[in-house]
């Protein structure tokens, strides 16, 4: 997609144009992040950024490996010794 200029509004409000939204899968109401990176302000949304950091931990974590299951199993073990 290409760049698009827009105006920041009153209160430092930046409107996405409609295109970009869609294509981000953002709708009215919902929450994004934001952060600045290079200079550059960046907007995600909540599922693209918890997507990220799956893949994140997918390159530590080997495939069928649950760490879930592993932190309860841990816990109860804990809780057996006590």
């Amino acid at each position: 997609m290409t760049a698009q200029r827009v105006r920041i509004i009153e209160g430092g409000k930046l409107v996405i144009p409609a295109l970009m939204r869609r294509e981000l899968g953002i709708a009215t109401g919902d929450t994004v992040l934001v952060d600045v990176e290079d200079g550059e302000l960046r907007v995600r949304s909540l599922s693209q950024a918890v997507a990220r950091a799956q893949a994140i931990l997918r390159r530590h974590v080997p495939e069928g490996i649950s760490l879930a299951a592993e932190l309860i199993a841990d816990r109860r073990r804990e809780a057996e010794r006590e």
